[in-house]
């Protein structure tokens, strides 16, 4: 049975984290199944919510995010499954040496632990409401005006990241409580969304 990680808020198996090696020649071993796999295999883990370490079999450095990026890219460079925007790939590296750099971890997690833990609700109101039938546009409008809602979330934290957890307990004034914010306002977005498609309909019929 899958548990959720306190911490991050991924879905993990519950199960050991799962060593793997990776050597000079590029290979990865996986020290539990005792054979080797491939950053597809790997991909695979992730999204069953298996946790591994991935270290150098020489110097047992631990290099997991030197991986994990890699597969990324490996993901990004498939058609049609794009998930980085370029504004957002530009305004990352940005920050590359900026006085800002260590809050963007932290921001960044934030961000996508409150996403993963109501997307079971944004699939829920995204089928409602569109059904078969999604304006992609609109999504990549939305998608901007979430990130404005992020950092305005971003300056009330206190010092810097504290204070999230309240923020997803009580909400906005107005909003109702114990909703996190940012389902209340995809809420409100897609309603919006769908009033527009409606509208569009009946201009074309």
């Amino acid at each position: 049975m899958a548990e959720t990680d306190q911490t991050t808020g991924a879905q993990t198996t519950g199960a050991p984290v799962v060593k793997i090696k990776k050597y000079a020649n590029r290979r990865l071993y996986n020290t539990a199944t005792s054979s080797y796999v491939t950053l597809e295999n790997l991909c695979q883990m992730v999204k069953d919510g298996q946790d591994f370490l991935v270290e150098d079999a020489k110097s047992g450095e631990d290099i997991t995010r030197g991986v994990l990026t890699q597969i990324i890219f490996e993901e990004e460079s498939k058609g049609g499954q794009q998930l980085l925007p370029i504004g957002f790939l530009r305004r990352l590296i940005s920050f590359y040496g900026d006085s800002l750099q260590t809050l963007v971890p932290s921001y960044l997690e934030i961000s996508m632990t409150s996403f993963q833990r109501n997307q079971d609700q944004m699939r829920q109101y995204m089928a409602e409401s569109f059904g078969e039938m999604f304006p992609f546009r609109s999504i990549e409008e939305m998608g901007r005006q979430n990130m404005q809602m992020f950092q305005r979330a971003m300056t009330m934290f206190n010092p810097f990241v504290a204070g999230a957890a309240d923020i997803e307990k009580t909400g906005a004034a107005g909003e109702k409580p114990g909703e996190p914010v940012e389902v209340d306002a995809l809420k409100k977005q897609m309603e919006e969304l769908r009033k527009q498609v409606e509208a569009l309909a009946r201009t074309k019929g």
